[in-house]
C-alpha cells in the first residue's frame, strides 16, 4: 500500500547506500521509529534528481517511505520523498569517527528493530562531534556505552557481577564479556564506573561524556572488546582503514588519533562511502592523507 506523503514523516539518517541500477540507489536508513529501514531511491543518481543532494550521511533527514501492494510484506521499501531536517556538517578531522558510528549500527542492529534511545544518542554524538570536535574520543566513548547498553550487551557498571556487591571506589575493575564486571589492576576505577552508571540512568549525554573524561583513555580497550565481541568481528572496517591511513602518511603509531582511540580522517577526495563499500585499494593516496589539510584527530 503506497503511503502518502501527508503521513508523518522519519526521523532518519542515511547510514550506507551503494548501487542498485544505472540510476538508482539501495540505502540504509537508520530511523528513529522503525530501526534500520533499507529502501530503493529511484533515480538518485541521476544529476537532476532531487534525492541527490540530500541523500548523505550525518545529517537529519525527514523520510517518506512507500511499499507496494505486492509488496507489502517485502523488506525493501521505496523512497518517496526526503527532506532535510537541519543539522551541522561534520568538520573533517572527525568524519572518519562518523564512519565508525554507522558502522556500529550496521553491524550491531537487526532490521526493523527500533532503538529510539539510540537513535537520540547517535543524533547527539554527531552534533557532538561536529560542534566540539576535540571531544571526539569522549564522545565515540559515551556513544559506545549507550550502544551497548541499548542492545542488552552492557553489565550493570556499579556492581561486581560474580558477587552482586558494590565497586569499591579506589580499586580497578573492567567489563568482560563473560563474566561481567570484574576486578582488574589496569582497568579504570570503581569510582569512574559508578559516574558512569548514573550518568547512563540519568540519560544526559553530556553528563554521560563529562563521566568518560576522568579516565577516557582507560575506557577504551575494555569498550572495545565489549564491542568486537558482540559484532563477532576482531576489528572495524573503519578502524582498518584509519590504520592504514596513518600508515600511509606516516603518522607516529603514538600521536594523533591512536592516543585518542579514533581513526584519522578521511580526506574530502575519498567517496562519501569509501569506509564501508570501497576496498582498501582504492582509499586515498598517501599524499592525500599526509596534505596539512585533514589533520589527524586529537
Amino acid at each position: 500500500m503506497a503511503t502518502s506523503r501527508s503521513a508523518p514523516p522519519l526521523a532518519a539518517y542515511v547510514l550506507h547506500s551503494y548501487d542498485w541500477s544505472e540510476s538508482s540507489l539501495v540505502v540504509d536508513l537508520f530511523t528513529r521509529t522503525q530501526g534500520r529501514e533499507v529502501v530503493v531511491a529511484k533515480g538518485a543518481k541521476r544529476p537532476t534528481s532531487g534525492f541527490r543532494p540530500l541523500l548523505l550521511p550525518f545529517h537529519p533527514l525527514a523520510a517518506w517511505l512507500s511499499r507496494t501492494a505486492a509488496d507489502e510484506h517485502g523488506e525493501v521499501r521505496s523512497l518517496r520523498a526526503v527532506e532535510w531536517a537541519g543539522g551541522v556538517p561534520l568538520p573533517t578531522p572527525v568524519l572518519m569517527s562518523g564512519f565508525y558510528l554507522n558502522e556500529l549500527l550496521l553491524k550491531g542492529l537487526p532490521r526493523h528493530d527500533p532503538h529510539p534511545g539510540l537513535f537520540d544518542a547517535y543524533a547527539d554524538t554527531l552534533a557532538a562531534l561536529a560542534e566540539v570536535p576535540q571531544d571526539e574520543a569522549l564522545a565515540l566513548r559515551a556513544f559506545e556505552l549507550v550502544l551497548l547498553r541499548e542492545l542488552g550487551w552492557l553489565p550493570e557498571l556499579d556492581t561486581v557481577t560474580a558477587s552482586a556487591q558494590p565497586l569499591v571506589a579506589t580499586r580497578r575493575y573492567t567489563p568482560r564479556a563473560d563474566s561481567g564486571m570484574t576486578a582488574d589492576p589496569e582497568g579504570p576505577t570503581g569510582a569512574t564506573w559508578v559516574a558512569l552508571q548514573a550518568a547512563l540512568l540519568h540519560g544526559s549525554p553530556a553528563a554521560l561524556r563529562q563521566a568518560c573524561r576522568a579516565e577516557a583513555a582507560a575506557l577504551r580497550l575494555p569498550l572495545r572488546h565489549l564491542v568486537h565481541y558482540h559484532l563477532s568481528t576482531p576489528a572495524l572496517r573503519t578502524r582498518r582503514i584509519g590504520q592504514q591511513l596513518q600508515r600511509l602518511a606516516g603518522v607516529p603509531a603514538a600521536s594523533g588519533a591512536a592516543r585518542a582511540g579514533v581513526p584519522l580522517a578521511a580526506p574530502m577526495s575519498a567517496p562519501i562511502s569509501a569506509p564501508l563499500s570501497a576496498p582498501l585499494a582504492e582509499q586515498p593516496s598517501a599524499q592525500a592523507c599526509a596534505s596539512g589539510d585533514h589533520p589527524a584527530p586529537p
